[in-house]
């Protein structure tokens, strides 16, 4: 099998749609414009595992740094609201 490697451009490859569309509204949020893009079988199936459940989110050349510091903060827990926040 070929060794997939995305684009410049994508800044997270998510499991399925609603992955794709929280992480895309999270850089909506910061300002950042993100697009998805998914292969067509996926979508039409409803997949959310594999090469064909994957779910790239895209955003412009000029925001993909902006857009990586904030995924990177996303994964390492810092954006997430406290009960007592």
């Amino acid at each position: 099998m070929f060794k997939r490697t995305p684009r410049n451009e994508v800044v997270f490859v998510a499991n399925g749609m609603l992955e794709a569309e929280s992480v895309k509204i999270l850089l909506e949020s910061f300002g950042i414009t993100a697009y998805t893009n998914q292969e067509s079988a996926g979508t039409v199936y409803g997949l959310t595992v594999g090469p064909l459940g994957e779910v790239e989110v895209i955003v412009p050349p000029e925001q993909v740094d902006d857009a990586r510091k904030i995924i990177a903060e996303m994964k390492a827990g810092n954006l997430e609201v406290k009960d007592n926040e």
